[in-house]
């Protein structure tokens, strides 16, 4: 019997090596901008530490109690009945989403931000994302700033919403909540996700979903090919074609794909196959140009074959891939540099080591920020059993506490600080502004 050959670990080595060094020689960029007052940062700061049992209650109940999109029913009605101890009146079910929460504090005037928490697992795998850190780390500052505020109504104006955004993992609940309004009325958004590395920045692909599926005209394979059209030639020509186009595409694009029917048995031409891709870029723009690459692949091969072909895009909402605001995240790394950590720059890690998140189509709406932080080896990949042992750990609960800590300061700043402001909203400007996400790729 044959025995698949295991992959060499070289070059993931070898960019393991290239990181070590970068990081001996990279420096973090300081922030332009005052920020908060050190008085009041300290306050918040000593209110966030305040909540350490809290927050590791967060990370192991939900981390023992995993589930998936749109199923968190308990991992939400725990987070409503922790920020109910606290005074503070959530709500559960909001902005089209049955598990999604929704809570406020300060004024209605002034500037407002969104802090955001996620909480849903992977099938099988668990938390092996880390999730229930996010959560943590997401309620954990916006309770800091609730109770500075509650202890000083003077402390700082305007608005924090905290919104708790279920199913991440594969169906872009955080598009399904804006187009519901969540994300109305706000100037900025912060989150933080862990990882293996403290990173300021890092790439973060936009992604689609797409299924092809070809139909043909079934015949005896033997007595009457020439009667036949072979769908599953079209998903074979497709397949082949991708890994064709995979030459000309830039070098983090990826484009992945099973055929997922092709046919019952060999005595019968297949009058029926599908193909299920998904196609992932740096840029919402070059995504759109590898849609359209990919539309002429299946309508190609529905050609050369003579079958009819169906292409449907985007079961569920796609996801854009992340635009960072360098203004915020300069906020983040002093914050973080508070807690001990140092934040790596973008670059540092290779940007070849790449996924997808819905948090990208909020910031194609709004400024925002989707740092990472430690709390695993380098090696410990994201969605597997690895990282799901990891989000149980010290390092968990370390991570969701500084994490609470680097948001809240981060939101403080940008309510404490016009100029920083000023400077967010102008960088967003530049990048392009907010964008028509729902119609983008029509």
């Amino acid at each position: 019997m044959s025995h698949s050959i295991v992959p060499t670990t070289t070059y993931l080595q070898k960019l393991q090596a290239d990181t070590a060094r970068r990081m001996q020689t990279s420096v973090a960029v300081p922030s332009r901008f005052a920020g908060a007052p050190e008085e009041l940062v300290r306050v918040v700061e000593a209110h966030a530490e305040a909540l350490a049992e809290d927050l590791r209650d967060v990370v192991h109940s939900l981390h023992a109690d995993p589930e998936t999109a749109f199923q968190e029913h308990r991992s939400a009605a725990y987070l409503v009945e922790l920020l109910g101890r606290h005074g503070i009146a959530a709500q559960l079910g909001v902005n089209g989403v049955d598990t999604a929460i929704r809570a406020e504090i300060g004024s209605g005037d002034g500037p407002a931000i969104a802090i955001l928490s996620e909480y849903d697992a992977l099938p099988d795998v668990g938390h092996g994302c880390g999730h229930n850190v996010i959560a943590a780390a997401g309620v954990g500052a916006f309770l800091a700033l609730s109770n500075t505020l509650a202890e000083n109504p003077d402390a700082f104006t305007g608005r924090v919403v905290l919104l708790g955004t279920p199913a991440e993992e594969g169906f872009s609940g955080k598009e399904v909540m804006a187009r519901h309004g969540a994300f109305d009325g706000l100037d900025a958004a912060i989150m933080v996700h862990p990882y293996g590395y403290d990173l300021a920045d890092q790439v973060w692909l936009g992604r689609r979903v797409l299924t092809v599926t070809f139909t043909g005209v079934a015949a005896h394979a033997s007595a009457q090919p020439f009667m036949g059209r072979n769908a599953l030639d079209a998903a074979t020509l497709a397949y082949q074609a991708v890994g064709l186009l995979r030459q000309q595409l830039p070098p983090v694009d990826r484009v992945h794909a099973v055929i997922s029917e092709g046919g019952t048995r060999p005595s019968i031409i297949p009058e029926r196959a599908v193909l299920e891709l998904y196609a992932r870029s740096k840029f919402a723009e070059t995504l759109k140009d590898l849609s359209e690459r990919l539309n002429g692949i299946a309508r190609g091969a529905a050609l050369m074959t003579g079958t009819s072909v169906e292409v449907d895009w985007d079961e569920h909402a796609p996801t854009l891939p992340v635009r960072t605001n360098d203004a915020l995240t300069e906020r983040w790394v002093a914050a973080q540099q508070r807690r001990g950590r140092q934040p790596l720059p973008l670059g540092v890690v290779s940007e070849t080591i790449a996924a997808s998140t819905d948090f990208g189509n909020v910031s194609h709406r709004i400024p925002g920020i989707h740092p990472l932080i430690k709390i695993a080896a380098p090696d410990v990949a994201l969605h597997t059993r690895e990282f799901a042992a990891a989000s149980a750990t010290d390092a968990a609960e370390v991570g969701a506490l500084d994490g609470a800590c680097g948001l809240a300061l981060t939101a403080l700043d940008f309510l404490c600080d016009a100029e920083l402001r000023q400077s967010v909203a102008e960088e967003f400007a530049e990048q392009g502004g907010a964008i028509d996400v729902p119609h983008f790729f029509d």
